[in-house]
């Protein structure tokens, strides 16, 4: 008799399941040697809670029906989130010395004998379903509530203007779990927003309270107002933690903070201005884990990923990477250098700053302040013996004639410039100041790059587009099927945004016999990219349009990211 036999036969008495249901899954055990629980779940002939249940009855175990409001926030906080998340199991009641916890696995001894260390009290498991205790720990853990009850601590201690001061020992920890309300309150802002996937968090200053906003697949997003009695506070505490001058408050400052988060390192660059208000930190969060990228990844288009191979596999030349601040430039770059990157390559990263490290690769980060230049960086990497250069940005003339002097003398050069179009970039170079015949004989190929959010899968709806949203379209579709538009409706998954994630979409431009040609003889943008979609290129416009049409975003957010007038 397997183990599981007990809750198959509850499942049978409780009548949830049939003998027939059971016979004709027999042949498919046989086959695949998969327990008939694990078949049932599979064809949906049970759900978790009747499965919950049934463990529960078998083992002799309490089951709740568990909602957020049935649990004591105080004893929800006797555990760590992390630790809620570990197990997946959230204490919501105590009996004396008893202390009942919602386990989504009753059975999980350690779980209980961590959770027992943690509080000091002995627990009782109760069965519950994952989901139900997924979303009590996000209840109870969310940003906001941690916020008031970091407010209320305060408010009943009477005693926060010794909070920057204690706060001064969780410099290694910002996690540190101790009583005082501010270090949990900037625990929870630090934590809240990286669960969130945050990019950013901005920490603003306001007549009437400290605003916290969260920078999720780049747009800002409102998470907590913290009471404006608690500002210097948060903020010392901040400064304390990233290294910086609490004592100056007049001059901008810049820290960081290295902290772990669920078993992740991250890397958070504090940067702090004075306002009228107080000073606002904002703090860039770098997953330092994140560090290898596979082009196929992050180019997610087979044909798009094609053409960046073919241009990467010149042995010299210059390719450059166009768009807008957080478009996702940097990204791509460091996705192609990981294709590159073998032993039989020198390659050298001149940047500003440097955000990720990349294994096998020399990467330096400018100092101006120390005479340590782009221009002057690149005039020393090239007594380095280089085979490939990553520019962060060509910013000015210098760095622009020494970037297109090392990919005319046999090294493959990869950079940055803030144009709107692929096409853009040349003319750019040319206002610069670099000569049209060097543009010509250095340029391998110039991408645009933008981001689009993806819609989220749990709440993505088919749609009908709007009048405005309609005619924008008919200008574009050229006869093409606009029958799978979705959007999505807002849930917990994505916080009520309709959107989870971003990719990238691509216009590539491959610098041909005849694009090369019309740049010596001085051609603007627009006839070198009428040529270069002649020849095949795909714009911007309708790199967004085959993501909408697929139902991978929406046309809201084609608008926001393509200026399809304007094309």
């Amino acid at each position: 008799m397997s183990e599981c036999d007990p809750i198959i036969s509850f499942l049978l008495n409780e009548k949830v399941v049939s003998s027939a249901d059971l016979e004709s899954l027999s042949e498919k055990r046989k086959q695949t040697g998969e327990s008939l629980l694990s078949l049932l779940k599979r064809a949906k002939m049970v759900d978790e809670e009747q499965l919950a249940r049934a463990v529960a009855a078998v083992n002799r175990f309490e089951f709740v029906n568990l909602s957020p409001d049935m649990i004591d926030p105080i004893m929800a906080h006797l555990i760590s989130q992390e630790l809620a998340n570990r197990y997946n199991a959230i204490p919501f009641k105590r009996e004396g010395q008893q202390l009942l916890v919602a386990m989504s696995s009753p059975l999980d001894l350690r779980a209980r004998d961590e959770i027992e260390l943690k509080t000091g009290y002995h627990v009782i498991p109760v069965a519950a379903t994952p989901h139900a205790v997924q979303h009590a720990i996000h209840f109870h853990f969310d940003v906001a509530n941690v916020t008031k009850q970091a407010i209320a601590s305060m408010r009943l201690k009477g005693d926060s203007s010794q909070d920057a001061e204690a706060g001064q020992d969780a410099s290694e920890n910002p996690f540190g779990a101790g009583d005082n309300p501010i270090t949990k309150l900037v625990a929870s802002l630090i934590r809240g927003a990286i669960d969130a996937r945050s990019s950013d968090i901005h920490i603003e200053p306001q007549a009437t309270e400290l605003r916290v906003r969260y920078r999720v697949d780049g747009m800002l997003q409102r998470a907590v107002d913290v009471p404006v009695s608690a500002q210097a506070e948060v903020i010392s505490h901040l400064k304390i933690l990233a290294q910086m001058d609490i004592s100056e408050k007049r001059l901008p400052q810049d820290g960081h903070i290295t902290l772990r988060h669920e078993g992740q390192e991250y890397d958070l660059r504090v940067s702090s201005l004075p306002s009228i208000e107080g000073e606002k930190i904002v703090l860039r969060i770098l997953d330092k884990n994140a560090s290898r990228w596979s082009l196929d990844d992050v180019v997610t288009s087979p044909e798009d990923c094609r053409k960046f191979r073919e241009l990467v596999a010149n042995p010299y030349g210059m390719l450059l990477l166009t768009g807008p601040t957080g478009s996702g430039k940097t990204t791509t770059l460091y996705s192609v250098l990981q294709l590159i990157n073998t032993p039989q390559r020198n390659i050298v990263t001149v940047e500003d700053p440097v955000e990720y490290r990349l294994a096998g690769i020399t990467q330096v980060q400018i100092k101006p302040a120390a005479g340590l230049t782009f221009a002057s960086a690149l005039r020393s990497i090239l007594r380095q013996d280089p085979d490939v250069i990553l520019i962060g940005e060509i910013r000015d003339l210098e760095t622009a004639e020494i970037a297109i002097s090392a990919a005319l003398t046999g090294h493959l050069v990869l950079s940055t410039l803030h144009t709107n179009d692929a096409a853009g970039a040349v003319s750019r170079l040319v206002n610069i100041g670099i000569p049209p015949f060097l543009v010509a004989s250095a340029l391998l190929g110039a991408v645009a790059q933008r981001l689009v959010r993806v819609v989220c899968p749990r709440c993505k709806q088919a749609c009908t587009p709007e009048p405005h949203e309609q005619e924008l379209l008919q200008n574009h579709l050229r006869g093409r099927d606009a029958s799978n538009l979705v959007r999505g409706a807002g849930c917990h998954y994505c916080h009520q945004t309709g959107y989870k994630g971003r990719k990238a979409i691509y216009e590539i431009l491959p610098i041909s016999s005849k694009v090369r040609r019309m740049i010596l003889d001085g051609a603007g943008d627009t006839p070198i990219k009428d040529q270069a979609v002649s020849e095949g290129m795909q714009v911007l416009r309708t790199s967004a349009l085959n993501e909408v049409l697929r139902g991978v975003t929406t046309i809201e957010e084609l608008m926001r990211v393509v200026d399809l007038k304007g094309e």
